[in-house]
């Protein structure tokens, strides 16, 4: 016989066995079956004994084996059955080798299948259980929240051999089984209803509820010794804080250490103000305004005159320029900051290093940011590569405009330089533009670009560079186009700046997309170093950036009296096209992929006073409320000024005010944030009591006679 068939037949006696024996066997394990059976059971182990045992061994070995429910019953029943000393080592052992089979009948029927289809995943996960395989095991083992049977299951698809499997298991289950064990104990004495309430069962059972809490803390405070075992604390501090990077979420963060009067250091290698004052934000806002100002007032063909465009570059660096005393080293010295400009390095826990200079600090934050993602192509070397970092040292602005990557930097670039004149042609590998906005909104910019004259490419990738001006596409039919081009623009992503931060000598991980793991306080696996912004994710946004911050920094100074949990659930965004697209909350996609009943309204702009006025009425507000409700769950506005809108929502998401509220608000007319007054309205039209309605028309029928 194959292989195959054997692991067919096995699996098919293990679905049998689920199926047709688990819902009656479930049934008669529980402890109300156990109570109605008890004094018979206690008695043939009495009379049988080591019968029972052999009986009881095998039961529990071949429930575990197959994954049937129970097993907490069993071991309580053991205890009660046989008593402490015997009951543990009984259901030890019997929990261990059933685990065991369950562990190798998953290896052999499904490990080699699923590994083939998962193998980028599973060489990451064998390198982790290469590292600390067995702590993993012995942690799951340990914590009582993770089901055995799943356990089982998923460490037979790893690369743990089976030894070192039925140790790890035997160690770890050993305190959960020896509570359960205990509480069986107690529970095989109980003889009257009265019996259940006594203070030994009330124990037994307070303490199984509170053991995964006590395991988890006790867990966590081992791993934190483990981890800073490896350095020397220093006797004395410098600083209450230091922060790395100072773009948004490290100013942020700085400026409330300072508003608590804690001593703070900030260290910035670069510019102060990061990439939002010098790159990002601030910059393409005011390259933005720029486009509409000679798009509306110019009447000539093709880009800017190196004259012109200066006038642009000059708007550019003005804006720059006034905006950033703000985040200056003056403005945060007169807080009361150190400021470093240098290069930062973490070299222990409570130390940082820059430039020579050792920092010693009770809490680091790390809010280093990030930089563009441009991909290793064939041929970029023959290229200059412009990204959302060096688009602005461009002395005259190109003829022809390649742009690679059709999210908000990509839309935005594209329209403003299309506005100046430059020949625009957009590259996007899927389908559509915007792709995280609902499609509505990718429909009505990608009709704006066409009118604009910005030519877009879908499902399209760029190949190669065959030379300095010509570059190979291929599309969605596998065929290859070259075009050529002037300048070409990447705007396909973002890379968390954490090179040389000394991250991999302390053993600070980080995710596949570059940020730093942390959990929901934003702390690293070092409980005193934190970070935010675009080098924690998952949101890239300067506002998100600067939400992160207070908990940071909260969190790294007060952490001995109360932490915060990060909130993310209501968070806007804006891409600052023409029209503007902002969203708040939750999409249709997610909601139809949660399987949650959510209704749709849609409020166009067709005859909506301030948009015919502003020849704007290609746009919309379409909101998304629970079913049968004014809760509302998500909105996607497009408008020209859209990212103003939004905040109206974002305040009723936030304090959950539903959209009665916001109809019930006076708004200013003829404003845009009028059309959230009406798409409200359109919702209230579609909840009419119609019933209601009927009874009022015939009163006011009645009053006329």
């Amino acid at each position: 016989m194959s292989p195959l068939f054997i692991k067919r037949a096995i699996l098919a006696v293990f679905v049998v066995i689920i199926v047709f024996f688990g819902a009656k066997y479930s049934s008669y394990l529980s402890l109300e079956s156990f109570q109605n059976y008890r004094s018979q059971l206690q008695l043939f182990t009495q009379e049988n004994y080591f019968q029972s045992i052999l009986l009881f061994f095998s039961l529990y070995v071949v429930s575990t084996a197959v994954s049937l429910p129970g097993a907490t019953v069993l071991t309580l029943v053991g205890g009660a059955l046989f008593g402490i000393y015997a009951g543990l080592i009984v259901v030890s052992f019997a929990s261990t080798v059933g685990a065991t089979i369950s562990f190798l009948l998953s290896r052999f029927l499904f490990r080699d299948w699923i590994r083939n289809k998962f193998q980028s995943v599973f060489q990451k996960i064998d390198d982790g259980f290469n590292r600390q395989g067995n702590s993993y095991l012995f942690s799951m083992r340990l914590l009582p929240i993770f089901p055995f049977f799943a356990v089982n299951a998923l460490m037979g698809l790893t690369r743990i051999s089976t030894f070192h499997f039925f140790v790890v298991s035997q160690i770890g289950m050993l305190p959960g089984t020896i509570l359960y064990v205990w509480a069986g104990t107690e529970l095989g004495q109980v003889t009257t209803v009265s019996g259940l309430i006594s203070p030994q069962i009330f124990l037994a059972f307070a303490v199984l509820a509170l053991f995964p809490y006590l395991v988890k803390s006790l867990m966590s405070k081992y791993e934190q010794r483990k981890n800073y075992s490896k350095f020397k604390k220093p006797s004395a501090f410098d600083y209450n804080l230091v922060v790395i990077g100072a773009g948004a979420a490290g100013l942020v963060s700085t400026a409330i250490a300072r508003a608590v009067k804690a001593k703070v250091a900030i260290i910035e290698n670069h510019k102060m103000g990061g990439d939002c004052l010098n790159y990002g934000c601030v910059p393409s806002k005011a390259l933005i305004h720029a486009s509409h100002k000679f798009n509306r007032f110019s009447e000539k063909s093709g880009p800017l005159t190196r004259s012109e465009f200066e006038v642009v570059k000059a708007h550019i660096q003005g804006s720059i320029k006034a905006i950033e005393p703000h985040d200056s080293i003056d403005r945060f010295k007169n807080l009361g900051a150190d400021v470093y400009q240098g290069t930062a390095k973490i070299i222990s826990p409570w130390e940082v290093r820059v430039d020579g200079v050792v920092l010693r600090t009770k809490s680091i934050i790390i809010a280093s940011g990030a930089a563009p993602f441009v991909p290793k192509i064939p041929g970029l070397e023959l290229v200059r590569a412009l990204t959302s970092e060096t688009i602005w040292d461009l002395e005259q602005l190109p003829k022809k405009l390649i742009v690679i990557g059709g999210g908000p930097i990509g839309c935005e670039i594209s329209q403003s330089l299309n506005k100046l004149g430059v020949d625009v042609l957009l590259i996007e590998k899927s389908n559509r533009l915007l792709s995280t906005e609902s499609a509505l909104a990718s429909e009505t910019i990608l009709r704006q670009f066409k009118n604009d004259g910005i030519k877009v490419s879908f499902n399209t990738e760029l190949q190669s560079f065959v030379t300095s001006n010509i570059c190979r596409l291929r599309n969605s039919d596998q065929t290859i186009v070259d075009e050529t081009f002037d300048a070409v623009f990447f705007a396909i992503g973002r890379k968390p700046r954490v090179e040389n931060l000394g991250l991999e000598e302390l053993g600070i991980s980080t995710a596949k997309n570059g940020t730093v793991e942390h959990n929901e306080f934003l702390q690293t696996n070092f409980k005193n170093i934190y970070v935010c912004g675009d080098v924690a994710g998952p949101i890239q946004l300067t506002h998100v950036a600067g939400h992160q911050a207070w908990y940071a920094a909260v969190n790294s100074l007060f952490s001995m009296f109360k932490t915060f949990k990060q909130d993310l659930r209501v968070i806007p965004r804006c891409t600052f096209t023409y029209p503007e697209v902002a969203s708040v909350g939750l999409s249709e996609a997610e909601l139809q992929a949660t399987k949650q009943d959510f209704e749709i309204t849609h409020y166009p702009f067709t005859t909506f006073d301030r948009a015919v006025c502003d020849q704007a009425t290609n746009g919309f507000v379409r909101l998304l409320t629970a079913k049968k409700s004014d809760q509302i769950l998500g909105v996607t506005i497009v408008a020209p000024r859209a990212g103003e809108m939004i905040s109206e929502f974002t305040l009723a998401m936030r304090w959950k005010l539903g959209l009665k509220k916001i109809l019930a608000t006076v708004h200013a007319y003829p404003t845009w944030s009028d059309a959230n007054k009406l798409a409200a309205l359109a919702w209230q039209k579609k909840h009419v009591p119609t019933q209601l309605l009927a009874l009022s028309e015939k009163f006011h029928e009645w009053k006329r006679t």
